[in-house]
C-alpha cells in the first residue's frame, strides 16, 4: 500500500510516459488516466507498470476526477501526463502535507528556460487568479498544476466540473472550506517530444480553456 498516488490525465502522452513514469520516486504509485487517447498510451502505460484506468468522458477534470476515484493510496499527486514536471520533486510536497503544515500543495511553475510558457497561457493564468484573489482572498501565483492534498477530502469538496475549469473550482472550494494551501516552486520543462499541449499550445486551445474558468469562477 502507497501513502501516496500519482494521478497522471493522459490523451496521447505516449512518447512522455516512459521517461516521466521512470522518475516516479520509488513506494509511489502511478494512475494513468487514458482520456481518449489514439497513440497507445493506454497500452504504454500497463508495460510501465501504471495503473491504467479509462475514462470516455473528455475533459481534464472527468480525468483527473476519475484518476483520484480510482486511487488507493491516503495522498494523492496529480501532475501533467505531458513531462513538463518531474516527480522527484514532489516527495517536499507530500511531507507537507503529512506533517500537518499544509491540506493543499500547489505547484507554482518556474520555467526552466525562456519561452515554455506562451504568453497568452500566462496572461489567462494571471487574469484567473486575479479574479480568484478578487473574490476569495486565494493568494496563489499559479493555478495549481501540480496537487496534492488528502484523497478523502478532496473527493468531499465536491468538484463537478470536468473540463479545464477543474482546478480553478478546486482551489475556490477549498478556500471557502478553509483549506490551508500552502504554494511552492516545481520547475516548468519543455514537453516530450511528439505531445502538444491542449491549452496552452495555441491560442485556440488558452481560449477554450478560459471559457472553462470563467464559467466556475466565483461571482
Amino acid at each position: 500500500m502507497t501513502s501516496c498516488d500519482i494521478v497522471l490525465p493522459c490523451r496521447d502522452e505516449a512518447a512522455a510516459l516512459p521517461a516521466l513514469i521512470a522518475l516516479v520516486p520509488e513506494g509511489y504509485g502511478v494512475v494513468v488516466v487514458d482520456n481518449g487517447s489514439s497513440d497507445g498510451t493506454a497500452e504504454v502505460a500497463a508495460s510501465l507498470g501504471a495503473r491504467v484506468v479509462t475514462e470516455p468522458t473528455p475533459g481534464y477534470g472527468a480525468a483527473v476526477h476519475a484518476g483520484v476515484e480510482a486511487a488507493g493510496a491516503d495522498l494523492v499527486a496529480v501532475l501533467d501526463g505531458d513531462g513538463s514536471m518531474d516527480p522527484r520533486e514532489l516527495p517536499a510536497f507530500v511531507a507537507l502535507v503529512e506533517a500537518g503544515e499544509a491540506d493543499m500543495v500547489c505547484g507554482r511553475r518556474r520555467p526552466v528556460r525562456a519561452g515554455l510558457w506562451p504568453w497568452h497561457a500566462r496572461a489567462g493564468n494571471a487574469a484567473v487568479l486575479w479574479w480568484l484573489r478578487r473574490r476569495t482572498g486565494l493568494s496563489l501565483h499559479d493555478i495549481a498544476p501540480v496537487r496534492v492534498c488528502r484523497r478523502e477530502p478532496l473527493l468531499a469538496l465536491g468538484v463537478e466540473d470536468r473540463r479545464f475549469g477543474y482546478p480553478v473550482e478546486l482551489l475556490a472550494k477549498a478556500q471557502a472550506a478553509g483549506w490551508r494551501l500552502v504554494e511552492r516552486d516545481i520547475s516548468y520543462r519543455p514537453r516530450a517530444e511528439g505531445t502538444r499541449s491542449k491549452v496552452s499550445g495555441s491560442v485556440r486551445g488558452t481560449v477554450r480553456a478560459a471559457r472553462d474558468f470563467a464559467r466556475v469562477l466565483p461571482r
